[in-house]
């Protein structure tokens, strides 16, 4: 909050911008589960490039109706940016295939796709998708989620700031919800894993031949 209030012109400082956030009532306790310490932790590389590898996974809430739905989210780990959030009732392996095809379109194929081990991920039509663009597909140990821990983080924002924080009674009200977070996350926020900058200004800054085809949907 400090970051984005500089960003707008606000001079206010540390101290000054926690008391009014405390005031608001907005310094509410997060929930967090307690976890024994990995013994063996792996680290996870940081590509140096875009479309090095991507991260995607599933993501299922419920509408007010009580009638469940999913979301397929598609992260870069070069720049966290979220390149696609895929909603609907039913997301099959040929439905994820287009969502890739349609970012690919304007952003070009990664060179690897990091998953997990669900229905979709593990079909035919999914591998015989990634060898004809020559994708190389890297999944995680089944019950290891640290290991996509990009797109996990990206999970629990999401989860936090959209999902958990309205009520929904139609998919288009998630999608248009989810469209104007997906604007804020890439080319408002700063990212304090991206020292303060916006995906998309991370990206910008660091161009370079690798990164010649780095253009906005």
């Amino acid at each position: 909050m400090f970051s984005i209030l500089r960003r707008q012109g606000h001079r206010w400082n540390h101290k000054r911008v926690h008391r009014v956030y405390c005031e608001l009532k907005l310094n509410i306790r997060r929930k967090g589960k307690k976890r024994l310490p990995k013994r063996n932790p792996e680290s996870l590389s940081v590509p140096d490039s875009i479309n090095q590898c991507w991260s995607i996974d599933f993501m299922n809430d419920s509408l007010w109706s009580g009638r469940v739905f999913r979301t397929f989210n598609v992260v870069d780990d070069y720049n966290r940016e979220a390149l696609a959030i895929e909603i609907d009732l039913n997301l099959p392996a040929q439905r994820i295939i287009r969502v890739m095809d349609h970012v690919a379109a304007w952003r070009g194929y990664p060179a690897k796709i990091r998953m997990d081990n669900g229905p979709e991920l593990t079909s035919v039509k999914m591998a015989e998708w990634a060898e004809e663009h020559g994708i190389e597909l890297k999944f995680i140990q089944p019950g290891k989620p640290t290991q996509n821990s990009y797109v996990e983080r990206f999970n629990r924002t999401y989860r936090d700031e959209v999902l958990d924080l309205y009520v929904f009674r139609t998919l288009s009200e998630v999608r248009e919800i989810t469209d104007n977070f997906l604007i804020d996350y890439n080319e408002e926020r700063p990212h304090d894993s991206l020292g303060k900058l916006t995906p998309v200004e991370y990206a910008e800054a660091k161009k370079g031949p690798e990164n010649s085809n780095y253009v906005r949907h």
